[in-house]
């Protein structure tokens, strides 16, 4: 069974990457699929740094590859013959807000969600979070893999 695990990853955290490693230990393959606009600058990193660095953080998982989509996420599912999606709930509120999407995926494709709880460990981290610290002179070791902190340093000292 082929499985997605949609978002911005805008940077990618230790808690994204626990669940990318936890779903590729439970499905045949996995897409990290990076969402948004290649053409828009909306973020800290563009599409294509975001792809590189989870490429880079997940170079041991092998039936894991990552890939980009800016349209409806169902549409990507169907067109790569993908059957499941993953997510990552740190709270209820990930619950609340990830349930009528799930259902709306459900009800456009038939796609099932599989969620998956957040590490403890990993379940107060966020990018939004992580950038924030980050950009004020914070320490976020730990909170994001090595590469991607070295990344995020490079980005604000400019």
């Amino acid at each position: 069974m082929k499985a997605v695990c949609p978002g911005s990853f805008d940077p990618v955290t230790m808690g994204h990457l626990d669940i990318f490693r936890r779903a590729a230990s439970h499905f045949d393959e996995v897409v990290v699929l990076v969402t948004g606009n290649p053409n828009k600058q909306s973020g800290l990193f563009t599409i294509d740094e975001r792809m590189d660095l989870i490429r880079e953080v997940t170079a041991d998982v092998p039936n894991l590859s990552v890939d980009w989509w800016g349209g409806l996420l169902v549409d990507y599912t169907s067109e790569h013959g993908i059957s499941a999606l993953v997510k990552g709930l740190r709270t209820a509120l990930d619950y609340e807000y990830e349930l009528p999407m799930a259902q709306m995926n459900r009800r456009l494709s038939g796609i099932d969600t599989f969620f998956l709880l957040t590490d403890e460990k990993y379940g107060y981290i966020s990018s939004s979070l992580c950038k924030e610290v980050a950009k004020y002179g914070g320490d976020v070791s730990g909170l994001l893999p090595d590469p991607v902190v070295d990344a995020v340093k490079e980005k604000y000292s400019q």
